[in-house]
């Protein structure tokens, strides 16, 4: 792989542990990894000016459905909470197939690319009867042609609507047939090495689509292999009242009891935790994938970030799926975040700095990855870049670190670079034709929406 050179940059933000910004400065990277940052000439066969340019982290997407691109801005479900938009739309996500996971998968991650981030876990749960073979591969293979880190999920169902569940009978599966995929997908797909693009976790959809049975042996099962486990838990008032009423006890006290706590596991959502399990998830080092786009949409709630920072909490950023978001834009998350907790917790709300942290290091600890997430020597060559010199951006360099939650920035990055790689470029993807999919995909979107 040539060496790549980021020269010149007027700042790079770093998201270090220290919060280092260096100015006037270039960025070196060999074989993937940060090499060196300094004012040094470098020599390199691959060079980007980054004068007039800020540098930071590539972001880190800790919770996605990319199956749900093809199912966004749909007028029926609009307004429906929870649910009722899930059971909505599981008569559409029953139709599921290898060209649609394909698809969705490059239309999803090309946009996360295009707003900077170049790691995303995607938590994929629905297999079809008949039609669940190369999912994981469609997606995998979409993120190989577009460049980007993915963390992919082996979720799963056991209980249908005949169970007490929401889904139908045609997308769940047995314990002992998801336990098997399990181990399968984790064996073929898994790199658990430093600087790896492809990892896996496994991840049952949540309490009232799987058995206590699926989710303690999913527990035991993961520590097994050694990957990460991954659930939504306290979204909704509704999903509190359900695991109360057939279990006796709070959602995290169940999940607690099936084995669910501790640093190797993560919740979607975690709006409705209260202060005792607030305490409970920092002391275990468990963490949350905060969605503020989603958990507003869907008239969720408000996570209670500012109080899971104060605490050591781990908590890192995602769009969650794309139909109760409708983008993917982690760069539109970072800044709703920010004005979501202005407006609810005032001078106590994390800054603009702050939630950029949880999308780049915040991200990469929930995922377990010691290798991403902040710009330093001996870290992933993952970053992008934006140009300062634009109308939009007229006196926001003025805290280069805050910009992103302050002011926020519409629109493609200039530049990602993912693993050393240039995967956009001047705000087109470069892995990919865009208008050539654009018309592939929209075709796919209307055949899949009329089956």
């Amino acid at each position: 792989m040539p060496r790549l050179l980021i020269r010149n940059a007027d700042a790079i933000v770093s998201c270090d542990s220290q919060d280092r910004v260096y100015e006037n400065c270039s960025l070196l990277i060999e074989n993937g990894v940060i090499a060196g940052i300094g004012p040094e000439p470098q020599e390199a066969e691959e060079v980007i000016d980054a004068s007039n340019c800020i540098v930071y982290p590539g972001l880190v997407n800790t919770h996605h459905h990319l199956y749900q691109t093809f199912s966004r801005n749909l007028p029926a479900v609009q307004n429906l909470e929870l649910f009722d938009w899930l059971k909505a739309l599981y008569e559409i996500w029953k139709n599921l197939d290898r060209e649609v996971i394909y698809h969705s998968a490059l239309t999803g991650l090309g946009e996360l690319l295009k707003s900077g981030c170049t790691t995303c876990f995607d938590h994929h749960y629905v297999f079809p009867r008949g039609r669940s073979e190369g999912l994981l591969e469609a997606q995998f293979a979409a993120a190989e042609e577009l460049g980007i880190r993915f963390h992919a999920s082996r979720g799963s169902m056991d209980l249908s609507v005949k169970d007490g569940g929401l889904p139908p009978d045609s997308v769940v599966q047995t314990v002992d047939e998801i336990l098997r995929d399990c181990r399968e997908a984790v064996e073929a797909f898994h790199d658990p090495a430093p600087f790896s693009m492809r990892q896996v976790a496994l991840a049952p959809c949540s309490p009232f689509s799987v058995s206590k049975e699926l989710l303690r042996q999913s527990a035991v099962l993961a520590r097994d292999l050694g990957v990460r486990l991954h659930t939504h838990l306290c979204e909704t008032k509704d999903e509190e009242r359900y695991v109360q009423e057939r279990f006796g006890m709070r959602p995290l006290a169940y999940m607690e009891s099936l084995g669910w706590m501790g640093p190797d596991v993560w919740y979607a959502h975690g709006i409705h935790f209260n202060d005792d399990e607030l305490r409970r998830l920092a002391e275990a080092g468990t963490g949350v994938a905060y969605c503020p786009i989603s958990n507003m949409k869907l008239s969720s709630g408000v996570c209670r970030v500012p109080e899971l920072l104060a605490l050591g909490a781990p908590v890192g950023l995602a769009v969650d799926g794309s139909a109760s978001n409708d983008g993917s834009s982690l760069l539109e998350e970072l800044r709703v975040g920010y004005l979501l907790h202005r407006l609810y917790a005032s001078e106590r709300a994390p800054s603009g700095y702050d939630m950029l942290k949880l999308a780049s290091s915040g991200g990469a600890r929930l995922l377990g990855r010691t290798d991403i997430g902040s710009l330093e020597p001996g870290k992933a060559g993952d970053l992008f870049l934006l140009r300062k010199n634009r109308l939009e951006l007229v006196g926001a360099d003025l805290d280069p670190k805050s910009l992103l939650g302050a002011v926020g920035f519409r629109g493609a990055v200039d530049y990602t670079v993912a693993a050393g790689r240039v995967v956009v470029r001047d705000g087109w993807l470069t892995g990919i034709d865009e208008e050539t999919e654009a018309r592939r995909a929209g075709a796919l979107v209307r055949a899949y929406l009329a089956r």
